[in-house]
C-alpha cells in the first residue's frame, strides 16, 4: 500500500526543475554467465559500457539490481542492471524511480530490438513496449505511464524461419559482434551528449545519423 501510494506521487512525466536533477539509466537483460554476451542482453552491456567509460562501479545491488552511481559534471547519474530476468525488469526500474522520486523524462531504458538492423540506434523520448517483454514489465510497473525515455539498440531479425526466442539468447556473430560494439561506443557518445545538452537536442542530432547508418546496414544480413 505505502509502495502504491508512493508510485502515484512519484511517476509523473516532466520534471520541473531539470537542471541538474539526477538520471536514472536502466538496461535491461537477464542475469548470469549463460545470458552474457546474448541479443537479448545489449541493455546490459550499454550500462557497462557507459560505467566504464565514466570510471563508475557497479558494485552495489539496489532495488533488485546491480547499481552504481557517479556525476558527470555536476549531474548525478544513477545506473542500473536488473537482476530479475527480463520479463520481470520493471519490479526493479520501478521501485528505483519511485526511490530517487525521479519524474519519467528523467528514466531512460536501454533495449534490444528486434524492428532496427544489427548495430542500429535510436534515442526516442516516448513509446510503446512492441511486443518486448521487458518493456512491458516496466510500463506495468511505471503504473502504464509510456512517457519515459528509451535507447533502442538494433539486434536485427532472425534468419530466415528461426524461432525469435532462440534467437534473442544466441550470442552474435563475429561481423554483428563488432557492429554492437561500435554501436555501444556510439551511445555512450550520445548519453554523455544528452547529460550535457539535453534529450531533445541529442535525439535529432543522433537519430539523423543513426539513420544514415541505418540505410547501410538494412540490407545486410545480422
Amino acid at each position: 500500500m505505502m509502495l502504491n501510494k508512493l508510485y502515484r506521487r512519484c511517476f509523473c512525466s516532466c520534471s520541473p526543475f531539470p537542471s541538474h536533477q539526477p538520471w536514472l539509466f536502466v538496461g535491461l537483460g537477464n542475469p548470469g554467465n549463460k545470458y552474457q554476451g546474448t541479443r537479448h542482453n545489449v541493455g546490459f552491456e550499454m550500462i557497462d559500457a557507459f560505467a566504464e567509460s565514466q570510471g563508475i562501479p557497479m558494485d552495489t545491488v539496489h532495488c533488485k539490481a546491480i547499481f552504481g552511481k557517479g556525476f558527470i559534471g555536476d549531474t548525478p547519474v544513477f545506473l542500473a542492471k536488473p537482476q530479475t530476468y527480463m520479463n520481470l525488469s520493471g519490479e526493479s526500474a520501478g521501485p528505483l524511480a519511485a526511490y530517487y522520486k525521479l519524474p519519467l523524462n528523467r528514466v531512460i531504458v536501454f533495449h534490444d530490438d528486434m524492428d532496427l538492423p544489427c548495430g542500429v540506434l535510436r534515442l526516442h523520448d516516448k513509446g510503446g513496449h512492441h511486443s518486448h517483454n521487458g518493456l512491458k514489465s516496466v510500463i506495468y510497473h511505471f503504473r502504464g505511464n509510456r512517457q519515459f525515455p528509451r535507447l533502442r539498440i538494433g539486434i536485427g531479425r532472425p534468419p530466415g524461419q528461426m524461432d525469435p526466442k532462440a534467437f534473442l539468447l544466441q550470442r552474435f556473430n563475429a561481423t554483428a559482434r563488432e557492429r554492437i560494439d561500435v554501436a555501444l561506443k556510439e551511445g555512450v557518445g550520445a548519453l554523455k551528449l544528452l547529460l550535457s545538452k539535453g534529450l531533445s537536442e541529442t535525439s535529432r542530432c543522433f537519430n539523423k545519423e543513426q539513420k544514415y547508418k541505418h540505410i547501410r546496414l538494412q540490407t545486410m544480413p545480422p
